[in-house]
């Protein structure tokens, strides 16, 4: 070891280096270990007697970047420090004693007498293994999370989380979707429950993979119904369209061939200016829309055919092809005193 680096070692700096969690460890400029603090030997396993005067590629760190390349048999981080006297900071992959490698966040300096001349470098490194593992569970919890509610609540959570900031309802102009099996209930009574449930499962994956196609948001499924909420009107229309004229053959073809029974369908659809936002007691809360438009909404959807879809009036005037639609009929809601009309896609031949 230089004098220099005697000189910079003072008993009481390693007293302080040995005091500290973090590992650190310092290197003269030929990368000789010449100083190994205790949160190294914590964090590697390596103890200090079995490192000083080696260089990592000696068989003890041998670290690799995170696309796997080997940093020690060429600039590694501390070989650039001494000659740029730049410092670093990055997240690397050591090879502990027992074997495995590991992930530490490591910034990395030169060591510069007084003169400011470079006599060695120093590193300092931390485990992060644990909030390695937490990061990934949490990017599974999101994904999965997304699977269970609707995009509007996902959003509505993080954004409480991460900005701690509150939820507030809002009346917003939006879309209503209504997409129900028809004749459910006397389909589980003449099948057994395990076929029922598969027979679920694959609709429900129609649903969401031809809402989301036309930027729906599931809000919720509700026994045999799918209920979504679309900022534009036709990307609603659209999605009807699809799941009956292509999703609803296809779906059938499907559960055909796995021998389950085919299903048929009807979809409402309603637009106007509801209440979206938190609903609920302190304890449970589900961010919905509530509101006449979501009840009219549920009612065309009894109304529709089978196999078909009606939409109200409201959904027409927002439509950017309101000709592929004709009057089908009139519905007095309870508690209205004007009826609604219904319109239904126009039979092509």
């Amino acid at each position: 070891m230089s004098k220099e680096l005697q000189a910079f070692i003072t008993k009481e700096s390693r007293d302080l280096l040995n005091f500290i969690f973090d590992g650190v460890y310092i290197v003269d400029t030929k990368r000789r270990i010449i100083f190994w603090n205790k949160g190294a030997q914590e964090i590697t396993g390596y103890a200090a007697e079995e490192v000083m005067g080696k260089c990592c590629k000696d068989n003890i760190l041998n670290h690799i970047d995170e696309n796997g390349n080997l940093m020690c048999m060429a600039e590694c981080p501390l070989t650039q420090a001494i000659k740029s006297g730049r410092n670093t900071e990055m997240k690397i992959y050591p090879l502990h004693k027992s074997g495995h490698r590991f992930p530490v966040s490591t910034h990395v300096g030169p060591v510069k007498n007084k003169d400011g001349t470079i006599i060695g470098g120093i590193e300092v490194f931390r485990d992060v293994t644990a909030e390695e593992k937490l990061h990934r569970q949490e990017r599974k919890f999101r994904k999965l999370m997304r699977q269970y509610v609707s995009d509007a609540t996902y959003h509505s959570v993080t954004s409480v989380v991460d900005k701690d900031v509150s939820v507030t309802a809002s009346i917003r102009d939006l879309t209503i979707f209504f997409m129900d099996i028809v004749g459910f209930t006397t389909l589980s009574e003449i099948h057994p429950p395990e076929k029922i449930v598969q027979v679920l499962n694959s609709f429900f994956s129609l649903s969401s993979n031809i809402i989301q196609k036309h930027t729906g948001d599931i809000d919720k499924f509700v026994g045999d119904c799918c209920m979504a909420v679309f900022i534009d009107a036709q990307d609603a229309v659209n999605a009807a369209k699809e799941a009956i004229l292509e999703g609803l053959p296809n779906l059938n073809s499907l559960l055909t061939k796995k021998g389950l029974p085919p299903i048929n369908v009807r979809i409402g659809i309603n637009s106007g200016k509801l209440v979206q936002g938190d609903i609920g007691s302190d304890d449970r809360k589900d961010m919905t829309v509530i509101g006449d438009v979501v009840n009219t909404a549920s009612r065309v959807e009894g109304e529709a055919e089978p196999g078909n879809f009606m939409i109200t009036e409201s959904v027409l005037a927002r439509l950017d092809t309101p000709r592929e639609f004709e009057f089908a009929k009139e519905l007095l809601l309870k508690g209205k005193v004007i009826p609604i009309k219904l319109y239904k896609l126009k039979v092509k031949g």
